[in-house]
């Protein structure tokens, strides 16, 4: 089946935007782009959007009755992929947690600054069998980030990945890891008849830290529009099975 996409955000598509832009045009998912700094219009939620993708797109972007509009296309069908960054859920310019989407996505935001930098590791853990995620080795080889929202997953949603923060300590002979916290990562849910996701970390550099190189052979992707760059194959295959099944392709 034939998929349409609304891209909103990751600066622009010869910037960061180029590695989702990369993975939808790798797996042949149409799409419409618009950068992080163009107001959104009534017209682009048409009717044959299968589902929208935020990703460091601010909140300022919209205006109440369009995030109105958004909400009434979930409740019919049309599924929604938040994707964290300093842009997105409440982030430093994000601004959801006082939208609607607060309301309707499966997380809880928080009031103030959600961001977690780090400069040790993060590690993304498996916590539940999914379509998303059963046919990637989050068990054997699990990735590791360099930031993400904090978020809590509300009543009736489901965290599918967690996000552990360890310190690493050096005692000259040997390497301590002690974990420090652990949020959700991706918590998923439904509004009406639409698919809901809602993903933590970033999906271009530099909060996407070792995830981007997550595979065992390479893939170059290239959108039209976009720059060169090349990803690990279970890089792609998650932020596609993520698409997909927003999408209800399952």
């Amino acid at each position: 089946m034939a998929y349409n996409i609304l891209y909103l955000g990751d600066t622009a598509l010869d910037n960061a935007g180029s590695y989702l832009a990369g993975i939808l045009s790798y797996t042949e998912v149409q799409f419409e782009y618009i950068p992080s700094d163009v107001p959104f219009r009534d017209a682009q939620l048409g009717n044959n959007i299968h589902a929208v993708v935020i990703s460091d797109y601010p909140a300022v972007n919209f205006s109440k009755s369009q995030l109105d509009l958004l909400t009434d296309k979930i409740s019919d069908g049309m599924g929604i992929l938040m994707i964290g960054g300093w842009d997105s859920f409440t982030g430093i310019n994000g601004g959801y947690q006082n939208t609607v989407l607060q309301e309707i996505l499966p997380v809880k935001m928080q009031d103030s600054d959600d961001r977690v930098n780090s400069a040790q590791p993060c590690v993304i853990r498996k916590r539940e069998r999914h379509d998303i995620v059963n046919s990637l080795p989050f068990i054997a080889c699990p990735p590791c980030v360099a930031g993400y929202n904090r978020l809590e997953a509300k009543s009736g949603s489901q965290t599918i990945l967690s996000i552990d923060k360890y310190k690493i300590n050096d005692n000259g002979s040997d390497l301590s890891f002690m974990r420090q916290e652990s949020d959700p990562m991706l918590v998923i849910g439904k509004y009406g008849k639409g698919r809901m996701a809602c993903y933590a970390g970033d999906v271009a550099p530099h909060w996407a830290g070792g995830l981007v190189d997550w595979g065992e052979r390479r893939i170059k992707l290239k959108a039209p529009g976009a720059e060169l760059v090349e990803v690990g194959n279970w890089y792609v295959n998650f932020f596609s099975n993520m698409i997909r099944w927003t999408c209800q392709e399952s």
